[in-house]
């Protein structure tokens, strides 16, 4: 039994177990299995009834193995300790005891307590018995394991998975029409290197990537080549090894990252300077000669017109320069074969080409209408990317006519992107949210030519876009032939939107949720929790959870520098970790208390206080349960997996700062979104930005309403029941990859 296998079924809720493990079938259950299912149950899951057969075929050390992965993937093992004990209970610490604390340890006085840190904490100051570590530096002492399971008040279904279903899941990964989340993309690689490539076709350009480099790293170079036909696809593939980013981000814009993510609020402790040279330092490209006459080999073979090479290298021309020369492709175009790579570089060193986006520009700002649309008509996807700009430009009527002649032509994600998105982009008052290229999330106003038109005229615009595009996606669910009749989607459906843009940066080990997924509440209390640190070694490594509370005219925060305000509670801050396990932090929300004071949201954040982006493998989420969950009196842990409802692992960051929730008060939901933001503190973050973030999220399609679409298409009729000939349920919507499918191009 593979434990990669394994972690990805798990992922999406279920166990692998290899179909040549289920060699016995036994009537009665194992007491092993039995205990196997019983402990499953303390952690919060429960099992299917043909899983519960599987597993009653395995050999004990089988099922142990498959519940030690359970923990190892949960977090079972690691520490769980805060620095408070009975933290829900506040120990009445003041700023004046950190200065009185300080003085004390400035003029190294006699009286007081030495800690193991080193730190005196003077009599009369900080409580010591209710900390597990030092309330000075915040450097714990103590570490615990989980002490409460089992107090949730549901259990997730897991279900069995074979060899069958993982070769679908990975082929649904590979046919994914929209680009793959962080979740996805290291499922992928794993099946990747486990399973035999399947006969089909890859349309996503970063999904490519993956793929390539598992041929790379096999050394199969020649099957690598399918997937490079043109030079950015070779770009993209370089620029991903060196830094690990499926996306172009360019050097300066990761230098700078790195520049802003070292500023610190206490100058001489402002590393930014050293953290620029270093990051430039790492980005300095070198390769060896198999590396070379592989990518010289790839850009050789391509069968692609020259000029129109040049042209696609053009964007990115800096980096390009860096490349050739890092890996020698002038020395390899001099030799005998290598005839196509030679006329390349010299196209593109002496710029004998013409810039497509150049001519665009020109004649728009010439407003010459037929040419600019005669050239975007060439290029379907930029002109989809680019309609609602023209159409302030140049028209409603003109531009959807032109657009209509191409539209069978652009993606449906792009279709259903401009039906979502047009009410937003046309109101001259919405702010919009967006995400630069390895940027945090910025909010920007609307475009300057909306206020010259009439309320009515945009009104007009957005109403001409949803019909076009809802016109354009049901005609060709329509082209498509079935025999069914009837069809069944799961209510819960329509509060899930599509996966299309706002990806997923985070990987969730223990479910798959996408971004503006609402999760309603079961009690009374939300309790917050992160946990770092694990698998580094003991040092100084300041990670901090907090939360913003938004009334209707102000907000209040809590967070290290506040650990109690109304309706919220701090563990406390802790500023070390211990070697390898990590260390936690809490805050535990009081609903009812929160709905009294007519709270409107509160906003889940986490930061890197320390230099540096949020730590690779920190895991926040939430917790959530109709029953009280308990926080032990004697350590303070405060976790139970079985109460978690969602929680998600940074794997690689640029980010400072992170906001991975929204808790609606008055709706009883939670949306989990993921938006990045620049600063060491809760309080560098903007509401006005999460906002706009959770009205993007709001004009999303749900997948329950592309459903209802399709229906409508192909004259089938919803019931309520799962007798239906189509059945679409939250099962099957786990797999975002597989809905994807139903974005018909």
């Amino acid at each position: 039994m593979k434990n990669d296998l394994l972690k990805v079924s798990i992922r999406q809720n279920a166990i692998f177990i290899s179909k040549d493990k289920m060699v016995v079938t036994k009537d009665n259950l194992k007491q092993t299995t039995l205990i196997l299912v019983a402990n499953l149950k303390k952690i919060g899951y429960t099992v299917s009834e043909d899983l519960l057969q599987a597993l009653n075929t395995l050999a004990p050390n089988q099922m142990i193995a498959i519940f030690n992965l359970m923990k190892e993937v949960l977090g079972l093992n690691l520490n769980w300790a805060p620095l408070v004990k009975g933290w829900d209970t506040p120990t009445g610490e003041t700023q004046w005891d950190h200065l009185v604390t300080l003085i004390a340890n400035i003029f190294n006085s006699k009286s007081g307590s030495r800690l193991a840190c080193g730190h005196i904490i003077p009599e009369n100051t900080f409580p010591l018995e209710r900390y597990n570590g030092c309330p000075f530096c915040g450097t714990p002492f103590q570490l615990s394991e989980i002490e409460n399971y089992g107090q949730g008040s549901k259990l997730k279904l897991l279900t069995l998975w074979t060899e069958d279903d993982l070769a679908t899941y990975y082929q649904n990964l590979l046919e994914s029409r929209t680009a793959l989340d962080a979740t996805q993309a290291d499922s992928l690689k794993i099946l990747a290197q486990e399973l035999p490539f399947p006969n089909v076709e890859i349309t996503m350009k970063e999904t490519q990537v993956l793929i390539l480099d598992t041929f790379v790293e096999k050394k199969e170079f020649v099957k690598a080549q399918q997937f490079i036909t043109t030079p950015t696809d070779v770009l993209r593939y370089l620029w991903y090894k060196k830094t690990g980013f499926l996306q172009i981000i360019e050097p300066k814009t990761l230098i700078k990252r790195a520049q802003n993510n070292d500023v610190h609020i206490i100058a001489h402790l402002d590393n930014s300077k050293k953290a620029g040279i270093d990051r430039k330092t790492v980005l300095k490209l070198k390769y060896n000669r198999t590396q070379c006459r592989m990518v010289a080999t790839w850009l050789n073979n391509l069968d692609m017109d020259m000029e129109k090479a040049c042209e696609a290298m053009h964007p990115k021309r800096g980096m390009w320069v860096r490349f050739i020369r890092a890996l020698r492709l002038a020395e390899y175009a001099q030799k005998p074969g290598f005839e196509y790579l030679k006329e390349l570089l010299d196209v593109f060193y002496n710029k004998v080409y013409t810039v497509y986006q150049g001519e665009v520009e020109v004649a728009r700002l010439k407003s010459d209408v037929v040419k600019t649309f005669n050239l975007l008509k060439q290029r379907p996807g930029l002109f989809a990317r680019s309609l609602f700009a023209n159409m302030l430009w140049f028209g409603t009527d003109q531009t959807l006519a032109a657009f209509e002649e191409v539209m069978d032509q652009v993606p449906a994600r792009l279709l259903f992107t401009l039906n979502m998105y047009a009410e937003t982009y046309f109101d001259p008052k919405a702010v919009r949210i967006v995400k630069p290229l390895g940027g945090n999330a910025k909010s920007i106003g609307p475009n300057n030519l909306v206020n010259i038109y009439t309320t009515d005229q945009l009104k007009e615009m957005v109403s001409k876009v949803e019909d076009l595009c809802v016109t354009a996606v049901s005609n060709r669910f329509g082209k498509i032939e079935t025999d069914s009749k009837t069809m069944y989607i799961d209510p819960m459906l329509f509060n899930i939107p599509l996966s299309i843009g706002d990806r997923s940066d985070t990987v969730q080990d223990t479910s798959s949720a996408l971004m503006g997924t609402r999760f309603h509440l079961e009690g009374n209390a939300v309790r917050l929790f992160m946990q770092w640190g694990k698998d580094l070694p003991a040092q100084h490594l300041d990670m901090d959870l907090s939360c913003m509370i938004v009334y209707q005219s102000k907000t209040e925060i809590c967070a290290f520098c506040n650990l109690v305000t109304l309706g919220a509670k701090h563990s406390g801050d802790i500023r070390s970790i211990p070697n390898k396990v990590g260390t936690a932090e809490y805050i535990e929300l009081d609903i009812q208390a929160l709905t009294k004071e007519n709270a409107r949201y509160v906003v889940f954040t986490c930061n890197a206080y320390s230099n540096g982006a949020i730590s690779p493998n920190l895991v926040v989420g939430w917790m959530n349960s109709a029953n009280p969950m308990r926080i032990s009196e004697k350590t303070g842990v405060a976790y139970d997996p079985s109460c978690v409802q969602h929680q998600v692992r940074v794997t690689q960051s640029a980010a400072k700062g992170l906001v991975f929730g929204v808790l609606d008060v008055t709706a009883r939901e939670i949306i989990w979104l993921e938006m990045p933001f620049g600063g060491q503190v809760v309080g560098n973050m903007k509401f006005e930005n999460v906002e706009a973030l959770l009205a993007k999220l709001k004009s999303k399609t749900t997948i329950g309403n592309l459903l209802s679409i399709k229906a409508e298409a192909q004259n089938l009729t919803i019931v309520e029941n799962k007798e239906a000939d189509e059945v679409y349920t939250l099962q099957w919507a786990m797999d975002t990859a597989a809905v994807t499918k139903l974005l018909i191009e």
